[in-house]
């Protein structure tokens, strides 16, 4: 059978196929982590002191409902759509219609640079609107039924606007120099892409903190007081470049709450979601609602997570990560430039033979014919991830901060419906970090080998 396919056939079936069966896996995983939640009745020992039964069932219906959302997101979008796009050549329409709207408004449709911009508007918009259904279900009913959103639908509608404008301020020159760089760069043009969208990359991670993110979310500095003074103090222990401290109004938009720290050169930011700090931080409870008093973590825990997060920077986790990405990018741009010519794959997804736009070749190269080297490279990573989470724990240890940062994870699990009890398989596969349950045992075992 195989031998009667076309190359372009053979090269559609194989990525479906592949498609397929990566998410069988996925659905399947799930729905063992769906087997767990219906018939965990119990709190685990290591938490009946601080959970209550309450909590535990309203997280065990939260997680429930989280993954049969998860189930049928999977099946519609991932098999149904995806499936149906790839066999009716979707792209290539998509692609057809780029190159009319372009001489329509007054461009040059034989710019393969000016065709894949309108081409990118078009799919971004399309994108858009499929995925909308799914977001206003997520952020309104999941999220509303368990006490997570506070967006008001007008915020919501705000949100997405910019959203999808930034997108495409940041999206469109960057695609627009990918194509040129290809057209220019010779056989090794794979070299000068890369240079190109590493220094990008890392130009967008010390511009977002400080530019984009505050179009989305309000920033204010933290108050001077007994937690900014602790911080400092720690920063200054670890010769950490703390610049400044920030307490983002996160929970306008959710309950969840969060840490981390931005800046690759120099003076560093330290940003804690208000959800994090007890009573969000403010001096009186008198402005909160019944269900958010009394949530948060104490100045103490505040600096057991912050000890966590700096123990990434101390132990050059996030300078890992970043000489991974780049190796991973070059290797996939050399890859690109050994088979963006290959036309069974512009034909397999529905362009006619000699039509081979450069954008379309990257986009089927990277996200579909190297599926399986993603999928891989995807566990190994999620795997050096646990490995590195497990190593700021205990460099959190080291300072003092076990006793702290356990009880920090356990209200911060409490808080955000964490449920404590995951099958192995499904955690492995889609945690990069290991599980609260793991990481206590972990602080436990640690503070034994001390004494």
């Amino acid at each position: 059978m195989l031998e009667g396919l076309q190359a372009s056939e053979l090269t559609l079936y194989s990525i479906l196929i592949f498609l397929f069966l990566e998410n069988l896996v996925n659905l399947y995983l799930t729905r063992r982590q769906i087997f767990v939640y219906e018939t965990s009745k119990d709190i685990p020992a290591e938490l009946r002191d601080v959970m209550k039964k309450e909590t535990f069932e309203k997280a065990r219906l939260y997680g429930l409902d989280k993954a049969n959302y998860e189930v049928f997101k999977l099946l519609v979008c991932d098999i149904a759509i995806s499936s149906i796009e790839l066999y009716t050549g979707f792209v290539a329409m998509v692609w057809m219609r780029a190159m009319e709207v372009t001489a329509r408004v007054g461009l040059d449709n034989g710019s393969e640079i000016q065709v894949s911009i309108v081409f990118l508007l078009l799919i971004n918009i399309i994108g858009t609107f499929k995925d909308m259904p799914f977001k206003i279900y997520s952020t309104f009913v999941l999220e509303e039924k368990h006490g997570f959103n506070k967006q008001t639908p007008a915020f919501f509608i705000k949100d997405q606007i910019k959203s999808f404008l930034v997108g495409q301020m940041l999206s469109i020159p960057i695609v627009a120099a990918i194509v040129y760089i290809v057209q220019i760069g010779g056989n090794y043009f794979f070299v000068w892409l890369w240079a190109f969208v590493g220094v990008v990359s890392l130009v967008l991670m010390m511009v977002y903190p400080v530019y984009i993110a505050p179009l989305f979310d309000k920033f204010r500095a933290l108050e001077d007081g007994e937690l900014k003074s602790s911080i400092e103090q720690l920063a200054a222990s670890l010769k950490f470049p703390l610049g400044k401290l920030f307490v983002v109004e996160g929970s306008k938009r959710s309950a969840h709450s969060n840490a981390y720290f931005t800046g690759l050169f120099g003076a560093k930011r330290i940003v804690l979601f208000d959800t994090l700090l007890l009573n969000k931080g403010l001096p009186d409870d008198s402005t909160l609602t019944d269900d958010e008093k009394g949530k948060g973590c104490e100045n103490k825990e505040v600096l057991a997570v912050l000890a966590h997060e700096l123990g990434h920077w101390k132990l050059g986790h996030i300078r890992k990560n970043i000489i991974i990405m780049q190796v991973q990018m070059f290797l996939i741009f050399m890859a690109f430039s050994q088979l963006f010519k290959y036309s069974p794959l512009y034909q397999a997804v529905g362009f006619p033979p000699n039509v081979q736009p450069i954008l379309i070749g990257f986009l089927v190269i990277v996200m579909y014919v190297l599926a399986p080297y993603n999928t891989v490279i995807s566990f190994a990573m999620t795997i050096l991830s646990r490995r590195f989470e497990y190593q700021a724990d205990e460099f959190a240890n080291s300072l003092g901060y076990s006793k702290e940062l356990g009880k920090a994870l356990v209200k911060l699990h409490i808080d955000n419906l964490g449920f404590p009890i995951y099958d192995w398989m499904y955690s492995a596969w889609n945690h990069s970090h290991p599980t609260l349950l793991q990481r206590l045992e972990r602080l436990k075992r640690l503070q034994k080998k001390e004494k």
